[in-house]
């Protein structure tokens, strides 16, 4: 027996139906990494394909979409008057335990995709700063770069897609616990 069809809703649905492949796309990416099959995405989103393309024309924009709230979140906080490269980091690690698709995506070596490179260039706007601000506390090496923290943050969310979920949040306090040492003073 085949599951009835549902009646086309037309353009009243693109916002709902956009809501749904992002959703299911947030969980598809978490549990299978940046390769989930995109017919998985649209069948959880209970759409189909051509309503994923539609709406994200390839896997770049569905998971740019996906981590726009993180991003933001990363934002907001850094633009709070006293928000420590610490506070940052802590929130990085955060995302990349619960998402280390975005955050491997955003911070390993170059991608060719401009939209990538852009994402790239906000989260390392957002150490910088606070980078500078440990710097002059003296709490970082000076020689210390924003490249070499994109670059930690990246090497973090490799690792985590190689642990089960359950021992993320713990793998990620060990690999901080290592790489304070290298630049911190």
């Amino acid at each position: 027996m085949t599951a009835a069809r549902r009646p086309n809703r037309g353009p009243k649905a693109a916002a709902h139906n956009r809501a749904a492949l992002i959703a299911a796309a947030r969980e598809a990416f978490a549990t299978a990494g940046y390769d989930a099959p995109l017919t998985e995405v649209a069948r959880a989103a209970g759409v189909g394909q051509g309503s994923l393309y539609r709406h994200f024309p390839d896997r770049v924009s569905l998971a740019l979409a996906v981590f726009e709230g993180s991003i933001a979140e990363l934002e907001s906080l850094a633009a709070k008057p006293g928000t420590t490269l610490d506070e940052v980091l802590a929130l990085v690690t955060e995302q990349a335990v619960a998402q280390t698709t975005f955050v491997t995506m955003v911070s390993l070596p170059p991608q060719p995709d401009p939209r990538i490179l852009a994402v790239r260039d906000r989260l390392a706007r957002l150490l910088e700063s606070g980078l500078a601000e440990a710097q002059r506390a003296g709490r970082v090496r000076a020689e210390v770069s924003t490249d070499d923290l994109v670059l930690a943050v990246g090497m973090l969310a490799l690792m985590l897609t190689e642990v089960p979920a359950d021992e993320r949040t713990r793998t990620a306090e060990r690999i901080w616990r290592m790489l304070r040492h290298g630049i911190e003073t």
